[in-house]
């Protein structure tokens, strides 16, 4: 398969180039407006119960709750004050003369005493706007702000927006923002250490190049996929951070090995074939764990979830491709001229496969397998003890800066305003009459963390209540609530229930529901293709333990600072005491991918070692010296990329960004440097053992670096090591 993609790049290689500008131009112009196909991802499904209640009670009693909220305020004045009276019915009249206000409730016209703060010098009003969905609300929101922005408040009163709408809105703002930053951040970090790594300008610029295309094709692929499905705003910076990320890694072994292949006297031909068997089968192996990992997530009926995972997919998929089809286009076109610009301090500096650090760690490791692995085992253990200590809840306006206009308006809210520290959600009962309605109030009032019922309108027989409660919104003790209201039985009277704790609990039960198809579907096809690959059984079950210990050190640091906040200070975020378990678990599933790429990348090679007739011991050792620099300064890159995502605002991309760097960090060195030469020491030639009928199966379908069938392994195992 290999021989013959080398073939056909090298053959079609001008077409390529033409196809690369292509996916630069449409990706630059179409693909990067996918930002505005993007929505909120939704945590629960549309079938969910919580969604279907809020629908049906919106149809009977019009919409629940505010799209936007206009908050004035004054130094001086209060809402009674002529002077303030006068100014803020002028400035909601405006408000409620933009096109795309459906209603607008405020003080002066409702009289309601919760419009007004408890000092007197604030009110707001409740504004409802046209559209439904995520898409249509944001377009109707952006055209009320540009209008709103222009409201005369007299010069007395300050005028700031909140609501829903506009917290998505400036998350959309502030993920375009983080992006802008963390590209200005990286890229010139990223061709320093590619300088380095290289010693050669040109060749340096290539991994930016394949970087630029799979984020450009990323966003292109995605906005296709985004006409068909709802895609999560923070898609974006996941495409970004793993497009980038992956494309560089995978260009740098692209790269390493092609220089190496020209070194060893081999013509451009034979050295872009060569490269294309090598580290070709190695990207296309780690490409698709990471693809085919990410679809598990589709087990799980989220929607933000879906969408980020076709994100990665999309991104991953287009790195792959252009790793695997356009560079080495570009380097056959190249040929020595990959190395123009070369550094001095690179020139003549060769590749040693049986000296040099890497090779002498190895063997340093090797020589006391079970002394290095039991206090690397508890270290890691150490690292992840704070998971059991893990809360998960919801997010709030909390994951965006705490000056955020949207965000300090609701915190407004809830400390100036009655009632505002009052925790609510709204429930309908419909049909049994008023004794149905008595008998739901009496029953709910008995509730435990229930405070308060209070009516809020009726239509035929049909009642809406207030429910007041006395809990954290994301704990145990609001989803318990929800679950009680859901089993009155109250004669046959419909009981529906809206409101963060009620979503709470339907994303919860998708998550629980769909876990063990994701993790069984996760692990079969990760052992599935590494066994494809490197044509043992032992070495995927392996991988994935290694994969389990560095994971959960990694959440165990994130449960550690995001939920418990430490370095909050200095990572500038608000901890909130809980974790979402959508984001955990979307963080989770892309470590698993991520943690078999250094793997597959180290073991890849010591394959070759092992096939050209190297024992265990010495594959092992030349593997580690060929891979140790190119697999640190993967690592050192990516971390830089993800750190720099780490600076933007979103505490949800903080926390991807801080884990990703955390796993990645561990990967690269406890990992890659003591956990994996110390167990396939420990192991000896069994790493490689397969029994016989799955050693023919790798043999006939093996991801090979040839097209002839190879040997079958041989099922058993010699005892020598």
């Amino acid at each position: 398969m290999y021989s013959l993609l080398g073939r056909a790049v090298i053959k079609a290689r001008w077409f390529i180039v033409v196809g690369v500008v292509a996916i630069f131009a449409v990706g630059s112009t179409w693909g990067v407006g996918v930002f505005d196909d993007f929505t909120d991802g939704g945590f629960v499904s549309e079938d969910a119960e919580s969604v279907t209640d809020s629908e049906a009670i919106e149809e009977r009693f019009g919409s629940v709750g505010a799209d936007v909220v206009v908050l004035l305020e004054s130094d001086s004045l209060t809402a009674d004050d002529p002077a303030f009276t006068s100014a803020a019915t002028a400035a909601f009249e405006q408000v409620a003369a933009i096109d795309e206000v459906e209603s607008v409730t405020t003080y002066y016209d409702a009289g309601l005493p919760d419009l007004v703060a408890e000092d007197g010098t604030a009110t707001y009003a409740v504004v409802n706007l046209n559209g439904s969905g995520d898409t249509e609300l944001l377009e109707s929101y952006e055209g009320f702000e540009e209008q709103a922005r222009d409201v005369d408040t007299g010069g007395e009163l300050a005028m700031s927006l909140g609501g829903g709408a506009a917290i998505y809105h400036d998350i959309n703002e502030q993920v375009q923002e983080d992006l802008e930053l963390a590209e200005m951040i990286s890229m010139p970090l990223l061709l320093v250490i590619m300088i380095i790594v290289f010693g050669a300008l040109v060749a340096a610029s290539l991994p930016l190049l394949v970087g630029g295309m799979a984020i450009l094709g990323g966003f292109t692929v995605t906005r296709v996929i985004a006409q068909f499905t709802d895609v999560s705003i923070f898609a974006a910076n996941v495409i970004t951070i793993i497009g980038l990320g992956m494309s560089i890694d995978y260009s740098l072994f692209v790269l390493r090995r092609f220089r190496e292949e020209l070194a060893a006297g081999r013509g451009k031909r034979e050295a872009v074939l060569g490269t294309i068997a090598t580290a070709g089968r190695t990207v296309m192996v780690s490409g698709l764990i990471i693809v085919l990992s990410m679809a598990g997530l589709l087990f799980v009926d989220v929607p933000f979830l879906h969408g980020i995972a076709y994100g990665v997919m999309s991104a991953v998929g287009v790195a792959m491709v252009t790793a695997l089809v356009a560079l080495p286009a570009i380097l056959f076109l190249l040929g020595h001229r990959v190395d123009n610009g070369r550094l001095p301090w690179r020139r003549g500096k060769g590749v040693q496969a049986d000296s040099g650090f890497w090779h002498g760690l190895a063997a340093g490791v090797m020589r006391r397998p079970v002394l290095v692995l039991l206090p690397v085992v508890a270290f890691m253990a150490l690292l992840a003890s704070p998971v059991f200590g893990a809360a998960f809840g919801g997010t709030d306006e909390r994951m965006m800066p705490a000056d955020a206009e949207s965000r300090v308006v609701t915190e407004t809210l809830a400390a100036d305003f009655p009632g505002g520290e009052v925790e609510s959600f709204e429930i309908m009962v419909d049909g049994g009459g008023g004794a149905a309605l008595a008998e739901a109030v009496r029953t709910l009032e008995r509730l435990e963390t229930v405070e308060s019922v209070v009516p809020l309108g009726q239509d035929g027989e049909a009642s809406l209540l207030e429910v007041a409660y006395d809990a954290d919104p994301f704990s145990a003790e609001a989803r318990g609530l929800v679950e009680d209201i859901r089993e009155l039985d109250l004669g046959g009277a419909d009981v529906r229930v809206t409101g963060g704790p009620a979503e709470l609990v339907d994303m919860f039960d998708a998550i629980l529901g769909g876990i063990p198809a994701m993790v069984g579907y996760i692990v079969a096809v990760t052992m599935i293709v590494l066994f494809l690959a490197f044509g043992s059984i032992v070495l995927p079950v392996k991988a994935v333990l290694m994969n389990l210990v560095s994971l959960a050190a990694a959440v165990g640091v994130v449960v550690w600072i995001f939920q418990e906040g430490n370095l909050s200070g200095f990572l500038d975020f608000t901890p909130s005491g809980y974790l979402s378990p959508a984001n955990l678990l979307l963080m989770v599933v892309l470590l698993f991918a991520l943690s078999t790429d250094y793997e597959v990348f180290l073991l890849s090679r010591v394959r070759e070692e092992w096939d050209n007739g190297a024992d265990n011991r010495t594959a092992v050792l030349r593997g580690m010296q060929a891979t140790g620099s190119i697999i640190t300064a993967a690592a050192a890159i990516l971390i830089v990329v993800v750190g720099a995502f780490a600076t933007g605002g979103i505490t949800f991309m903080k926390m991807l960004g801080v884990g990703m760097a955390v796993a990645i960090l561990l990967d690269a060195t406890v990992v890659r440097m003591m956990l994996v030469p110390a167990t396939m020491r420990l192991l000896g030639r069994a790493n490689w053992w397969v029994p016989g009928p799955l050693g023919r199966l790798y043999s006939k379908y093996g991801i090979k670096e040839t097209d002839e069938e190879a040997p079958a392994p041989e099922p058993k195992v010699p005892a020598s090591v």
